[in-house]
């Protein structure tokens, strides 16, 4: 009896111990499920919600974390000095997600490693650093939104800056340069261009025109939509958003060049080989179709820089003109332009 009892409570023991395993080895399963294989650090000027899209869907697909920190581009700069000189390997980002503007600036001042990867040498110059300090993965350029509607009354459609300027009778909407950086580029990038006698004159002409100066860059494109200004300058992510929820807008490419935002990969100085190599491959993949398809899935439209792409050779305005020249202005610089503009034109 006293064996027959030993053998039931060996019996049970063992049974716990398999259970007990069981649930051990299903749970590390679940754990090994939810646990990435590597987190990596990215510092981004990308709004929070891009990112959040980006980070998600890539360690959906390939069991890595990227952990974005949103920041202003001055705040980037910031982190990349002290990363720069720091000895340590293993602090501050393995990868910078931002404005080309920032990367330029952080380039400049010797706080990015150099590299080219076999994608990212596809990409035209006019998109990246000459010596591989920062590669662009998208753009987003400023348009001419036109309601249909208005089309329609038009023989001739206005393609330029000079023509839209002197178009007798149309209402525009834009975004307020003083609201928004990519609205302010516009301004910066056709002084370079043009020269600023031009181009001051040029939005002297528009200004009456302008039916009002919106805070953020979707206003214009809604406007526009709602039939409420015949044409919006407006980015051509916003303005294609639009167009795939069926407002009655044409998109027209400025012939004589328009200014775009123009989005960047970059490496950091004194990042451990790991990371490095994981940074890399995120910054490849952003160059591919997939990265498009995820921004696209969620309502953001943006031009590929990669030609090799499926997105690139689908988009319709891939030949657009871009300005080629180089607005190389400092901080103050630019708030000269601005504080004429407001003086000069804005509230004259």
């Amino acid at each position: 009896m006293r064996r027959y009892t030993s053998l039931l409570l060996t019996a049970f023991l063992l049974f716990l111990i398999v259970v007990a395993g069981s649930a051990y080895m299903a749970g590390a399963g679940r754990d090994a499920e939810r646990r990435p294989m590597r987190e990596i650090t990215a510092y981004t000027t990308l709004p929070a919600e891009h990112a959040a899209i980006l980070s998600a869907a890539y360690e959906q697909e390939y069991d890595i974390r990227i952990n974005f920190a949103p920041l202003s581009s001055e705040a980037v700069l910031e982190r990349l000095r002290e990363q720069a000189d720091s000895s340590e390997g293993n602090e501050g980002a393995a990868l910078v997600l931002a404005d080309s503007e920032t990367l330029g600036r952080a380039a400049a001042d010797g706080e990015l490693a150099p590299w080219l990867s076999e994608q990212g040498d596809q990409v035209p110059e006019l998109f990246r650093q000459q010596d591989g300090y920062w590669v662009g993965v998208w753009y987003d350029p400023i348009v001419f939104c036109v309601n249909r509607d208005y089309l329609k009354t038009q023989t001739v459609i206005p393609d330029t800056w000079t023509d839209l300027a002197s178009r007798p009778g149309v209402r525009i909407g834009i975004t307020d340069f003083l609201a928004a950086d990519a609205s302010a580029n516009l301004l910066f990038r056709m002084i370079a261009q043009f020269g600023d006698a031009a181009s001051y004159d040029i939005w002297r002409q528009i200004h009456p025109k302008v039916v009002q100066y919106a805070r953020y860059l979707s206003n214009p494109v809604r406007q526009a939509g709602m039939g409420e200004v015949d044409i919006a300058l407006a980015v051509e992510s916003e303005s294609i958003r639009y167009m795939q929820d069926g407002y009655p807008l044409q998109i027209v490419y400025p012939a004589d060049g328009t200014a775009a935002i123009i989005t960047g990969t970059a490496l950091p100085l004194h990042v451990n080989e790991a990371d490095q190599t994981a940074a890399k491959a995120f910054c490849d993949w952003l160059l591919g179709d997939e990265a498009q398809q995820v921004l696209q899935s969620q309502g953001f439209y943006f031009v590929p820089t990669n030609p090799g792409t499926l997105a690139y050779k689908t988009f319709a305005g891939k030949n657009l003109v871009l300005f080629d020249q180089t607005a190389r202005f400092t901080a103050k610089q630019k708030h000269d332009f601005l504080d004429r503009w407001v003086k000069e034109i804005r509230f004259k």
